[in-house]
Formats: structure tokens, C-alpha cells, sequence
């Protein structure tokens, strides 16, 4: 894997610059405009399981990042407990705007570091020899190995979501 160079605006450019400061390889992906990690995940031809979906939440601590994989689903009462807080809760669009302004709604990275608030990484994540991310805007991820993603990132590794079906009935377990 090489380390990413391309982009597409200014914007965008600090996720890259991030992970190139830190030494981190990894594959600039860009697709069709997507929405969520699901849209992403359709966008680029890989599981829902592979792209790492961000949540933001506010407790009484600040805000925190959330990340899990996009099949699955955050369970608020295990985010209670990893945050240490019965309160915290979704972060609303307009305080996530508002603390990540050049961000896309939707977009948000899975990097504490660049972003200056703890993170949050359900174990099912390491799973992955590597994972999808949004690079902070709707048309570019980042894929990269999941061990390099998260060495030198100050990051609690806690059960944040819903354990799986154990068949699968057609529901959908991501929004």
C-alpha cells in the first residue's frame, strides 16, 4: 500500500496530511457521493463490515467518537457505560457541524488525534486486516490497514454495538 497523495479540494487535505505525518500507509478511494458508511460501503464495492462508520456523542465529559463497523449498530447503553456518563447521547448534525467545521455530516474520520477528542473503537473493528473510512468529505475514503490506523492514536477499545443475529432474517442492522 502507498502512501495517498491525490485529493480533491483543500478541505480534505487534513485527513491525508494526518495519516502521512504519522507514517501511515494507506489508499485514497475516490466514488460517488454517499451519504452514509452504507452508501459508502455500495459506492466502492466492499462489505458494510469493512467501512468504519464514526458516530459523535455528547456527555457531560465533551464530545467523543464512536467507531464501529457500518453493519452494526451503536448500543447507547454500552456507549453509557464507555463514557461513564447514563446521559450521553447522538450528537445533534448542528453540534457536530459546529465541532467539525470542514467535515461532511456523515463523513466524520475515525481519528481522535486530528479531531482532539477521545475515540471509542468497538473490538469487532480490529477484526479487519484493513478498513474503509471517509476522508472527511462525501466522495473520498481512505483505506488502510487497521493495525496502522490506530497505532500512536489514544484510542479505549470497548464493546460499543449490538452482537449480530445469529441467522439472518433480511433485516437490515444499519441505517
Amino acid at each position: 500500500m502507498a502512501t495517498g497523495t491525490k485529493g480533491s479540494n483543500a478541505l480534505d487535505g487534513a485527513v491525508r496530511a494526518h495519516l502521512h505525518d504519522r507514517g501511515v500507509p494507506f489508499d485514497v478511494i475516490i466514488h460517488p457521493k454517499a451519504f452514509t458508511s452504507i452508501d459508502e460501503a455500495r459506492a466502492i464495492g466492499v462489505e458494510a463490515d469493512d467501512v468504519l462508520k464514526t458516530v459523535v456523542i455528547e456527555s457531560a465529559a465533551g464530545r467523543a467518537l464512536m467507531i464501529v463497523p457500518a453493519s452494526r449498530r451503536l448500543d447507547m447503553h454500552r456507549v453509557h457505560r464507555a463514557v461513564g456518563d447514563p446521559h450521553a447521547r447522538l450528537a445533534t448534525e448542528d453540534e457536530v457541524a459546529e465541532a467539525f467545521p470542514g467535515f461532511a455530516l456523515g463523513a466524520i474520520p475515525p481519528l481522535g488525534s486530528l479531531l482532539d477528542v477521545p475515540a471509542f473503537v468497538d473490538p469487532a473493528v480490529l477484526d479487519h486486516e484493513t478498513v474503509v473510512f471517509a476522508a472527511g468529505i462525501r466522495t473520498e475514503s481512505i483505506r488502510v490497514r487497521t493495525e496502522d490506523l490506530f497505532i500512536g492514536e489514544a484510542v479505549h477499545i470497548v464493546r460499543l454495538t449490538r452482537e449480530p443475529p445469529d441467522d439472518d432474517d433480511g433485516k437490515e442492522l444499519f441505517e
